[in-house]
């Protein structure tokens, strides 16, 4: 597919093992965008609505990680937490930049932390984002979303899960994300991500209480309250664990934060990083 078929596809850099497509907007202070974990994502269905508003304060980085979007599906690679760490490490180095801020969103949100708590000293600031991270029960919400197998019926009942506004799930974004996720080599990365029991899934993401407690980064934590893929009392618990953080809760908000509250979600996250 090329650039100009689709939005989603951005630069190309090698990042170590990981041939990794990545979008690159505005200039001044980096921060890098994580996606998250559903089926079919890339960086730019993630975070499209934000890219273009945080552009205009400072250099956004976007990058598909390892397995997801449209950056490379390497044969036999084992995708883990060790693995994500290491691109985003070898995204920033091929970059030429010390210190970014990272804003990660669920499963990105666990590579955030995972990342600061490996590399502190390349990290300001943390904006977390229904984030993973911590041990949880598994939810039903997280079981269905990495258990998906591609239908179109499965896909709008994803959907659902995702969104407290049903305004925002039609069968139009329905059938989008579900074509996107059926792209060659997308359902067989993302099945290989997260087989059941799916709460070594979520434990595996999970960073040490210890090391979380201990990070030095001012840390932005965004939930939604009706979020029923990642509780939100994980996020309660980050609050409570990082001495320098701040948290903040969307009433009448599924597990799209900046998709169901764009503006508010863009406006918190500039503020706080500026």
């Amino acid at each position: 597919m090329s650039a100009s078929a689709s939005p989603e596809i951005g630069r190309s850099l090698q990042a170590g093992a990981i041939l990794t497509n990545y979008h690159d907007q505005g200039s001044g202070r980096p921060v890098v965008l994580i996606h998250g974990s559903g089926p079919g994502v890339s960086a730019w269905a993630n975070w499209r609505l934000n890219i273009g508003p945080l552009a205009e304060h400072f250099r956004v980085l976007a990058p598909d990680m390892a397995g997801f979007g449209f950056s490379e599906r390497v044969p036999g690679i084992t995708y883990d937490k060790a693995l994500w760490v290491q691109q985003l490490l070898d995204f920033l180095d091929a970059l030429g930049l010390d210190n970014v801020d990272l804003v990660g969103n669920s499963f990105g949100g666990g590579l955030a932390l995972a990342f600061a708590i490996a590399h502190p000293s390349r990290v300001g600031k943390l904006v977390l984002m229904g984030s993973a991270g911590t041990k949880f029960p598994l939810t039903p919400g997280l079981d269905a979303v990495w258990g998906y197998q591609p239908s179109f019926e499965s896909m709008r009942a994803l959907l659902d899960i995702f969104a407290f506004n049903r305004a925002l799930v039609n069968d139009e974004l329905a059938e989008l994300r579900y074509q996107a996720s059926i792209r060659p080599g997308f359902q067989e990365s993302f099945s290989a991500m997260f087989p059941p029991p799916r709460q070594n899934g979520v434990d595996a993401l999970a960073s040490d209480e210890t090391a979380i407690a201990a990070l030095p980064h001012r840390a932005l934590i965004v939930h939604g309250r009706e979020d029923r893929v990642i509780p939100p009392a994980a996020s309660r618990q980050l609050f409570e664990l990082i001495p320098q953080a701040e948290l903040h809760m969307f009433g009448q908000c599924g597990h799209w934060t900046q998709i169901e509250h764009t503006a508010r979600f863009n406006q918190l996250v500039i503020d706080f990083l500026k």
